[in-house]
């Protein structure tokens, strides 16, 4: 998909992700060496928007498998269409069972799932596994086989390989630890809240109609904030949020008024809100 890093860069910066130089060349080198990509770090940085951005820019078709405990194989993999399965035995009430399993256990019959569908796709794919440090510790088990050899063993009808492998992007926010196994098939990279100048730079983009002066002012409060220690801190989602909310209640200036005004919009719980109005000097932004 990409021919060096700075293409990355480039064609990313066209859909509106602004990757830092450690992210396109983990990007670069997931796609050169057809590793899946591992990219963990805190809810809110673009870890998500990134492989929506890379299925943009590759013109591929994105497949998302959303994690949650007790996902299983049913929601992930594949399952059976039980009540056409239902209504086909009922139809051939005059046939032998062998000849009812072996139509109700065809492709007709076969619901699949994000994995499955990624797999078997012969078109550019980018397969999301969102928030994997949310499923249990039995389904990295199930993503082992597929990250490993890019196949699907459906019992009833044999192995699926993949003829076009796709670009794999898996997503944590690190609220357990994830398998040594699991790691070692993916290339790692964390993202954590960026630099300042590159803040100010996805604020600017974002939220083109943002005076300089207050996008500065908007990201050195955030900075602020995220030095505290806050149940919730910050993260660019919040950042662009709160740069929205000041553009439109048309604010010229981010003076203590405006900042707690609107100081909801940027923390998520009220100790975290009382905690930053007594913290910052909010007269003196």
């Amino acid at each position: 998909m990409f021919t060096s890093v700075d293409d990355v860069s480039a064609r990313l910066a066209e859909t509106g992700y602004l990757a830092s130089p450690a992210v396109a060349t983990t990007v670069f080198l997931a796609d050169r060496l057809g590793k899946p990509l591992l990219v963990e770090g805190p809810a809110g940085v673009g870890k998500t928007e990134l492989a929506k951005a890379v299925a943009q820019v590759a013109g591929a078709r994105l497949v998302r498998l959303q994690c949650y405990e007790g996902v299983d194989e049913s929601r992930a993999l594949y399952e059976w269409n039980h009540a056409k399965q239902l209504l086909r035995i009922s139809a051939g009430r005059e046939e032998s069972w062998d000849e009812t399993r072996t139509d109700i256990f065809s492709e007709e019959f076969l619901l699949p799932r994000p994995l499955l569908t990624a797999i078997r796709g012969d078109e550019p794919t980018v397969l999301l596994i969102d928030e994997t440090d949310k499923a249990d510790v039995e389904m990295e088990g199930l993503l082992l086989e597929v990250l490993s050899d890019f196949q699907i063993t459906v019992p009833e009808l044999g192995t699926v390989a993949a003829t076009r492998r796709p670009f794999v992007v898996l997503t944590s926010n690190a609220g357990r630890e994830l398998s040594e196994a699991l790691r070692r098939r993916c290339l790692f990279l964390h993202i954590g809240f960026p630099e300042e100048e590159l803040e100010r730079r996805i604020v600017r983009l974002k939220v083109p109609g943002l005076g300089p002066a207050l996008t500065e002012s908007v990201v050195r409060v955030v900075g602020a904030l995220r030095a505290m220690d806050l149940r919730k801190t910050p993260s660019v989602a919040e950042t662009i949020d709160w740069a929205r909310t000041l553009l439109a209640l048309g604010a010229d200036t981010l003076d203590g008024t405006v900042v707690r005004d609107s100081l909801g919009v940027i923390l998520k719980h009220q100790d975290d809100i009382q905690k930053a109005a007594a913290k910052l000097d909010l007269d003196a932004l």
